[in-house]
This record gives C-alpha cells, structure tokens and sequence, in this order.
C-alpha cells in the first residue's frame, strides 16, 4: 500500500533518528568487532553505547532544528513579510548550537534563539558534535558557496538535509546546498546535501528509489565541482546492481565522514536491501560513521515506505520519539496541509515565528 504523504514525513525522519540510533553504539568500532559481536547482518536491536539505548546523536538533533527552521521561514512568508530563508535556516543552526552550550559570535538577536526544542532536556545534551559543524556556527559568519568558512566535506551537511528535500518545493537541490553551506565550504560537502534533497523531493513526489536517485543525479552532474559525488553514486549503483549487499561491500565504499562516501554508502544499503530493517542493519555495520550512515539510509527509505515499516520494537525503545514525530507532522502540515489550523501547533507564533 502506498503510504500517506504525512506518514512519509513521519517515516523519514524517525527512521532517520531509529538509524542514528542503532548505529551510534558501533561508530568507530572496526569491521570485525561489529560482526563477532552482532553478525553478519549487524545489530538487530538499539543497544547502549555512550549513551542510553535507544539515543540519538547529533545527526537527529540537527535535523531538528533544519525542520523547526523551515516551518518557521513558511510561517514568516505568510505572515506578509520578507522571507530571508537562509537567514533563517542560519537561525535555526545557532538556536542548536545553544542546545550545545554555546553561543554565536558578534550580535545576535536575543529573540532568534529561543525555541521550544532548546527548552526539551533531552536535546540539551551532547551527543558528540561535529567539529566543523561547532566551529562554523560559533563564528557568527553566514557561511555559503561564495563565502566558505572552512574547505570541509564532512557528512554532517547531508546528514540534517532531510526536512529540505521533505518540504522545499522550489529547487529543494539548490536550498540543501545553501544549507549545507552554513557550516562545511567544500562543494562535494554541499552538493552531496543537496543530491540527498532532491532524491528524498522525488521520492515524496511518488518517484520509486532507483528513479529518485538517477533524478537527482542528474541535476547533480549540471552543477560545477560534482564528479566526487557522482562518481561515489555511480559506484554504489554499480555495487548494488551485482552484489549481495554485505558488510565487506559497505566498506569498499568508504567510511562515510565525508560527504560523498555517506551518501553512497547510504544509497547503496537503501537499494540493495529487502526492507528497511535490513538496510538500516547493514548501513551501521562498517568501520567508520555508522551512525550517520543509518540515520541518512533511514531518511531514504522512511520516505520511501513511510512509518508504517519501521519495526516497532525500534520505535518503542526511541528516546524523544514524541518530539520527533511532533517535528515531522508540523513539518506536512505546515507545507502541505495549511488549512489544518489544529493543536498540531505547526501556525502557533509562539511555538514557530517568523525569526
């Protein structure tokens, strides 16, 4: 049955968090560890690790806040006035770097920086935050492809990507490269963000995976600076057209901190799997950045079949699952069901202003 679009939001952005889960305990772990202790097949359950079973990372935490920012850029067009989107996305960045225990350089607007999110205990917490994320944000600086703040291409852009290519109607590639670009300057960095977006807009838009996939590809190879990432893409559609889908292939495709090899990884998991659980079983078990891994192959394939396929056992053991799935129905609501002027919250100005 083809899922709703309000259970694909769903979907994709708790099977993102379930991902991120099920593989933080194992980030950094080598190969071999993983399958003596799991299997071939990789953990089956959210086990705990540096944190709780069941927690998420900063993968899911950023994430977050992308969705929180863009419903409050929608907001802010309808209330009349201009709609600086990135600004705002910018924003919404600095209002989890608070959450982190730190604050923006230079003068920052009070107001911008309070949420509802920064006032949930559970996400004042750190979860192993990117470097490069925590640097860019801390200087205060809009970071873009025209004024990079650093020559980055670590994942953490494409990881938090998601809600662009959920929501973002108008060029959802151009704007997760804008997003993106906030904290990692590389354009591999940034156009891996955005190829995800565009996958996960035609996925949403009814595309099947393989044709979300070679769409956004496409748009990819238009834009100067992309043979890294599609090259990374292209092998991973050539090892999930002929392999079996196994640990040992995962790692041929790279580690997954930087850009291109999470995506790649995550695409190919996503295409070569039966199912979700498997896909998210697979995309942790690697020597490398298992959580983001799983959090962007969950992404995909939340999307894709909705909530309805992501194993309960899983959900149930989620930390902060409530916030999460709170997120993602003001998410739909707030772009694609405007008239649903409910306790969702998703038009309440205290809960998402326009700042």
């Amino acid at each position: 049955m083809t899922p709703t679009l309000e259970s694909r939001f769903r979907g994709c952005l708790l099977a993102g968090a379930v991902g991120d889960a099920l593989g933080a305990p194992v980030e950094f772990l080598p190969l071999e560890e993983i399958v003596n202790r799991f299997g071939p097949h990789g953990p089956a359950e959210l086990e705990e690790g540096t944190f709780p079973a069941g927690s998420f990372t900063d993968d899911t935490q950023m994430t977050l806040f992308v969705a929180e920012g863009l419903i409050r850029s929608i907001n802010r067009e309808r209330e009349g006035g201009t709609n600086p989107n990135i600004a705002l996305m910018l924003n919404a960045h600095w209002r989890w770097l608070m959450t982190q225990g730190e604050t923006p350089e230079g003068d920052v607007d009070p107001d911008t920086l309070h949420s509802w999110l920064t006032e949930i205990p559970g996400l004042n917490q750190n979860r192993a935050p990117g470097r490069t994320c925590f640097s860019a944000l801390r200087s205060g600086d809009l970071g873009s492809a025209e004024n990079s703040l650093n020559n980055s291409k670590g994942c953490g852009g494409v990881m938090r990507i998601a809600p662009v290519g959920l929501a973002w109607q108008d060029d959802p590639f151009r704007f997760g490269c804008e997003v993106a670009a906030l904290t990692h300057g590389h354009p591999t960095g940034w156009l891996a963000s955005g190829c995800l977006a565009q996958a996960i807009h035609e996925i949403v838009n009814g595309a099947d995976l393989d044709t979300a996939v070679d769409r956004a590809m496409t748009e990819l190879a238009r834009h100067p600076g992309h043979e890294e990432t599609l090259r990374a893409l292209e092998r991973a559609e050539a090892f999930a057209a002929m392999g079996e889908g196994t640990p040992d292939e995962v790692e041929g495709l790279g580690a997954g901190w930087i850009a291109e090899e999470a995506l790649a990884i995550s695409v190919f998991c996503a295409e070569v799997s039966p199912d979700l659980e498997s896909a998210l079983r697979l995309a942790v078990t690697h020597s490398g950045d298992s959580d983001s891994t799983g959090c962007i192959t969950g992404h995909l394939l939340g999307a894709l079949h909705g909530v309805e396929a992501i194993p309960q056992r899983w959900l149930g053991q989620l930390d902060l699952r409530d916030v999460v799935d709170r997120v993602a129905v003001d998410l739909y609501r707030a772009f694609h069901d405007p008239g649903a002027l409910d306790d969702s919250g998703a038009y309440d100005p205290e809960r998402y202003p326009g700042l």
